[in-house]
């Protein structure tokens, strides 16, 4: 069995505060036995994407960096594998939205860089990410390969497939999603259907497990355009049939401790043999942007 924990919490304006707080609830989890433990997208600051401002290309910083060291001695005090997520300052003008894993001694493990940016209102992170350019490649671990995906890559079937092509032992989402005040209640409910729906499906097709770390509480629009995003939190584990492991609360902070059995991918695999009948031959048109 792995030991897993989710840390989902909301953010204030203070980096130095969230990571203290975030310090906090890591030593939590890993005194409660996590081995590994996965935190939300962006996590040391507001979600900044909500506006396009370039003083908010400070927040970034080099990997590696000052924020790496900080986190690689955290999961080396502890003897964790931590999952985390940064605005990574690559060089002048490219900028990249990276999710680093850091072993349990401290060292980096590899990294992601996010690859689907959205571009919508309250989301605007084409104006600060530059697409990822690793492909997908799961990041090798003392505790398996983990298949670590960021956000808007959980709506393409087509980054969790490759990654579990690629040998990922479970699927990884450091998110930040919610709802903006335009949103009615039946709305919100098919927005959050949808997305829970599409993560649990790539453990399905897959036959490996994906955890998902959203935030949660209320982030204002500093542009006062919109009513700002209500972060909808309901991190959660899923099995390999999709079943859900643990769920975490909508409207509150919570550290999610979950025991996830690997192994068991391989008897769901040999039960619903997906990766054995796939018609690679037949799948050309995916490489198309529209079949006309």
């Amino acid at each position: 069995m792995l030991k897993v924990a989710l840390i989902q919490q909301s953010n204030s304006p203070d980096i130095t505060f969230n990571r203290i707080k975030l310090t906090d609830n890591i030593k939590k989890c890993a005194a409660k036995g996590a081995e590994l433990v996965v935190l939300q997208e962006l996590h040391d600051s507001l979600y900044f994407c909500q506006v396009e401002d370039p003083d908010n290309f400070d927040l970034a910083d080099l990997v590696p960096g000052k924020a790496t060291e900080f986190y690689g001695n955290l999961a080396q005090e502890l003897n964790i594998v931590l999952v985390t997520s940064m605005f990574e300052k690559r060089a002048a003008g490219l900028y990249h939205n990276t999710a680093v894993v850091f072993e349990k001694d401290g060292s980096v493990a590899g990294t992601y860089r996010k690859m689907h940016i959205p571009d919508d209102p309250n989301y605007y992170e084409k104006f600060y990410f530059t697409p990822g350019d690793s492909g997908f490649q799961p990041i090798n671990t003392s505790l398996g390969k983990l298949g670590v995906l960021v956000c808007w890559d959980q709506w393409y079937p087509e980054a969790a497939r490759l990654m579990a092509l690629a040998g990922a032992q479970i699927l990884i989402y450091p998110t930040a999603i919610g709802w903006t005040s335009n949103d009615g209640e039946p709305e919100r409910m098919r927005q959050l259907d949808a997305w829970v729906t599409i993560q649990r499906s790539h453990a399905i097709a897959n036959g490996i497990p994906v955890i998902s770390v959203n935030r949660t509480g209320y982030e204002t629009d500093n542009s006062a355009n919109t009513k700002g995003i209500e972060f909808w939190g309901h991190s959660f584990v899923a099995g390999p049939q999709g079943e859900f492991i643990s769920v975490a609360p909508q409207d509150a902070e919570a550290n999610l401790i979950v025991d996830i059995d690997l192994n068991n991918s391989e008897n769901v695999r040999r039960w619903w043999p997906f990766l054995r009948d796939r018609r690679i031959d037949a799948y050309q048109g995916l490489l198309n942007r529209y079949i006309d």
